[in-house]
């Protein structure tokens, strides 16, 4: 247990790249590797580091987040004392105006008063790595940095540790700065505090367009990657459903695929991510696809590169395949993919 360290999840962003894949939900929410969503990472990389008090800020379309989370039960947060805190950003402002990370914690700042932690871990919510927070506060007070960035290949990851009075003094004081968050601090080179950086040398990737999103996925399937993110020492934590295992009906084929539970499989898949509850026909091949949760694919069907939302239907005899390489089609959440529209 680390009772000198908090988290803060900023939940606020929206990335107009991945509009297609967070229009229903926070990006934060989003599924990944088949089980997960993308708050997994950071949430259990905070728990494995011995954080205890951790508090999330959404801004918009956090319902489906809300529903993820519950109490923390699954990441041991749900405690009498501290556990999992969810902040949503003021509804009057998160509809009409822009707000900053700043203004979101603002509003909450007796959060942060009453915490009893020394520093804080500000991170961002759509990173994909797994890492312990411990080092980068021994370094931190060993350099004596007012705040420490961290960085890969000198480029900033969004995550920094600061003392929490320090934080709440830049909460107080936004109106007259003029910062909106941490990185408008981290690009004033007239700010009058130590800044300190640490290169993280390790798997970290930032999803900030739906192509990153495809490609990090795929890289799941490779061994080397998984070993990097799925460590026995430092789990990552998801909500846990009981649903009964996957379905392989004769004549199925699966290569080089990760399959989660309660699908049923008839098909040949290869090379892609099942989630949950996802039914496969007979006659139909999958290729190089993320296909999301209670996805219903018909019979004949040839998908090469798609991502598919949840609640999708591909009704019988579709062919899904992308125009240009490296270019993956979206299927929204949903959809009903039929004959006259593949048309």
């Amino acid at each position: 247990m680390n009772t000198s360290l908090m988290g803060v999840i900023d939940a606020t962003t929206f990335h107009k790249s991945l509009k297609d894949l967070i229009l229903h939900r926070t990006i934060a929410a989003l599924p990944f590797g088949g089980r997960y969503r993308l708050i997994d990472f950071v949430l259990s990389s905070m728990v494995n580091s011995g954080i205890t008090s951790v508090g999330v800020f959404p801004k918009y379309n956090y319902r489906s987040l809300m529903d993820h989370l519950g109490s923390g039960r699954n990441w041991d947060l749900n405690r009498k004392r501290d556990g999992l805190f969810f902040f949503p950003a003021p509804m009057f402002d998160a509809l009409y105006k822009q707000i900053g990370a700043f203004d979101h914690f603002a509003y909450h700042i007796n959060y942060f008063k009453r915490s009893k932690q020394e520093y804080v871990i500000v991170a961002n919510c759509y990173s994909v790595f797994n890492m312990d927070f411990n080092d980068v506060l021994d370094r931190h007070i060993e350099n004596k940095c007012d705040i420490t960035e961290l960085t890969k290949y000198g480029n900033s990851l969004e995550v920094y540790l600061l003392k929490r009075e320090l934080l709440i003094e830049l909460l107080e004081t936004k109106d007259i700065t003029g910062y909106t968050c941490l990185k408008d601090v981290m690009n004033d080179s007239n700010n009058r505090y130590a800044i300190c950086s640490y290169e993280y040398d390790d798997y970290f990737v930032m999803i900030d367009s739906v192509e990153l999103y495809y490609h990090t996925s795929l890289q799941l399937l490779d061994s080397f990657t998984w070993k990097k993110l799925f460590r026995k020492d430092q789990p990552i934590y998801t909500k846990v459903k009981d649903e009964p295992p996957t379905y392989y009906g004769k004549g199925a084929v699966v290569e080089n695929s990760m399959i989660a539970n309660g699908c049923i499989i008839e098909g040949h898949v290869e090379n892609s991510i099942i989630s949950r509850a996802v039914k496969i026909s007979k006659g139909t091949v999958i290729k190089n696809c993320i296909i999301m949760q209670k996805t219903q694919i018909g019979e004949n069907c040839y998908l090469d590169s798609v991502i598919s939302d949840k609640d999708v239907k591909i009704e019988d005899g579709i062919e899904l395949v992308p125009l240009r390489p490296n270019k993956p089609i979206v299927v929204k959440k949903g959809v009903v993919q039929g004959a006259l529209m593949n048309q």
